[in-house]
């Protein structure tokens, strides 16, 4: 399938969209002031050992010094040449006999600071690919643990020949990620070569530079672009940032030669989004519902455990019987429903309730389709085998960042995340109780309530006889106050 991918780059914020068909399949987004540190490599200047706590304290030009515990610190394995990392079989040697203060050292933060904390380091480094990591101090090649064992051993032979050794200008450990586990083998030399530039441009820098020096940072977004979100499929990248769009090139050229020919600047009066309405499906995506052109909808409910989706025939009225209508509907949900996994960046468990079929050649075809769809999803799902004893369809789907709803969005201060409140009777009702409890331990000459408008014109209106019979049971006045601020489950009650 062929696609176009669109850049709308701003100084706050990096928004990328992936088209298919002319219908938007992908989101990604990036703010500035949101990225962590977490993979950036620096020459740190040791500012204090402390023998004591087996650690040490790096400066690395940050605003508070980063902090290196004995077993992050990468060495050489006693009596041999090959070098060895957080071995458990055997004891670290002492912070002290390894660095001292005033020396120079590359680093690479796995923590991010968090709050008086400083980042956490590693002298072990690491470089992410698109489908491998590369580990240049090690020469182990491995597969990733989350491969099922039946293949780990093919494709570790099949990586170690790529690979090849020292003697051949290899060199460095690999280890395969999830998302390779299907690549091909051009696709991972070039991932191979990529990290291998990589590496050696952190070299150079780490000679030329001064310490608290920044040598590497995770890619941003508009480079992962290049890195990972471009195919063969892929006919133009568009971008509307005349600067940005020659950082893309020079990029490209050094490490991404067959993408530069694909890239374009955008020149257009209309903000680029516009082009395919992005910016209304992107507002779509973060609601409950989500039309099918057949009259059709699917509600989907994203919760902390897993992410249901109901398909129901709406309005949809089918032109021969009643079992095509409901094959119709669940057809097109089946596209729906993948598109939005991807759209939404939907991860974790994933259950979708189609409408119940009678007929097995229905179930069998919708169930093909959707493993179709799911097929195009660059992110690795898996879903069972077909449809359970309830008529549910149940899959996985890998997280690889958080969903759109989660980067846009916050809970409401209102509800609080449940997406509903309380109906002002019900509060009404909440602050009657509450007077009545307090009466019973406190003397005020007054009580105030102090509530939403809403709550305070039904205590002047439907629930007034409530509210004075109740002044009257506990012999003191009751004044009410609105306060617009207020939302409608909060009161205070004021004892005057």
């Amino acid at each position: 399938m062929q696609q176009d991918i669109l850049i709308n780059w701003s100084p706050q914020e990096t928004r990328v969209a992936i088209v298919e068909s002319g219908a938007v399949q992908e989101l990604h987004m990036e703010r500035p002031l949101e990225r962590g540190l977490v993979g950036n490599v620096y020459l740190g200047k040791v500012a204090r050992v402390l023998p004591g706590m087996q650690s040490a304290f790096i400066d690395i030009g940050l605003e508070r010094a980063a902090f290196l515990h004995v077993a992050d610190v990468w060495q050489r394995q006693e009596g041999g040449e090959a070098p060895m990392f957080a071995r458990k079989d055997l004891p670290p040697k002492p912070i002290e006999k390894q660095i001292f203060e005033g020396q120079s050292i590359m680093v690479q933060v796995i923590k991010d600071p968090i709050g008086t904390k400083g980042a956490r380091l590693s002298t072990q480094i690491s470089i992410a690919g698109r489908l491998l990591v590369f580990l240049p101090q090690d020469d182990h090649v491995g597969v990733s643990q989350k491969i099922p064992p039946a293949e780990r051993d093919a494709l570790r032979a099949r990586l170690q020949g790529l690979v090849g050794d020292k003697a051949s200008g290899g060199g460095g450990g690999f280890i395969l990620r999830t998302n390779g586990e299907d690549s091909s083998d051009q696709e991972l030399s070039e991932d191979i070569a990529y990290l291998r530039k990589t590496w050696a441009r952190i070299k150079q820098f780490s000679v030329q530079r001064p310490a608290g020096s920044l040598l590497h940072q995770d890619l941003n977004l508009l480079q992962r672009v290049l890195r990972d979100l471009v195919g063969e499929q892929t006919q133009t990248i568009r971008i509307d940032s005349r600067e940005q769009f020659a950082l893309l090139q020079s990029f490209g050229r050094e490490f991404m030669p067959a993408a530069v020919p694909k890239l374009q600047l955008y020149k257009g009066e209309r903000p680029i989004f516009d082009l395919y309405s992005i910016d209304e499906e992107i507002a779509k995506a973060l609601g409950r519902r989500v039309d099918l052109k057949s009259g059709g909808y699917l509600i989907v409910d994203q919760t902390e455990a897993l992410t249901t989706i109901d398909v129901n025939t709406g309005g949809f009225v089918g032109a021969r019987n009643f079992d095509d209508t409901i094959f119709k509907t669940n057809l097109e949900a089946a596209q729906a429903i993948a598109r939005q996994l991807r759209l939404r960046n939907l991860g974790g468990i994933i259950i979708a309730d189609f409408i119940d079929m009678v007929r097995e050649e229905h179930q069998q075809a919708v169930l093909t389709e959707f493993r179709k769809q799911l097929g195009r999803d660059r992110v690795k799902t898996m879903m069972a085998a077909g449809f359970s004893q309830l008529g549910l369809v149940e899959m996985t789907r890998k997280r690889t960042r958080e969903s759109l709803a989660h980067m846009l969005c916050e809970p409401c201060p209102q509800c609080t995340g449940k997406g509903s409140v309380k109906t002002a009777r019900s509060v009404c009702y909440d602050v009657l109780r509450e007077i009545l409890r307090e009466a019973r331990q406190f003397n005020p000459q007054e009580f105030r309530v102090i509530a939403s408008p809403k709550v305070v014109d039904l205590f002047l209106d439907e629930e007034s006889p409530h509210l004075a019979s109740l002044s009257d049971f506990i012999g003191k006045p009751i004044s009410l106050q609105a306060e617009s601020a207020m939302g409608q489950e909060q009161y205070d009650i004021v004892l005057l």
